[in-house]
């Protein structure tokens, strides 16, 4: 399923330090940006739900999706959070996550 991100939000995303490392490992090296939600279907393309992971994550993808849920739902707004919960409440998910990771400071 292929979703191309938006010419004027890729430049945006350069921009952004946030993006040059991998938001699992901290590394910097082969950094892919990765669509980690779904909703009714089809890639989110949100600033907040694309993360930078290195290519050997983004191949395990599965291995890590509480981290990845958790950097992502840290980084939603109030309304975003309020948005993306149809079927499951994104803001009880994040409070789960951060007393199991940590409150993270993005």
């Amino acid at each position: 399923m292929l979703c191309t991100i938006p010419a004027k939000m890729r430049d945006e995303m350069a921009q952004d330090p946030f993006y040059r490392k991998c938001c699992i490992t901290g590394s910097s090296l082969n950094i892919e940006w990765h669509h980690a939600l779904l909703f009714r279907g089809k890639r989110v393309n949100a600033i907040f739900c694309i993360v930078p992971l290195t290519k050997e994550i983004h191949r395990q993808e599965a291995k890590y999706k509480e981290h990845i849920d958790h950097v992502v739902w840290s980084r939603a707004s109030e309304e975003e959070i309020r948005q993306f919960s149809k079927a499951e409440n994104k803001a009880l998910l994040l409070e789960r996550l951060n007393k199991k990771f940590g409150i993270l400071k993005i």
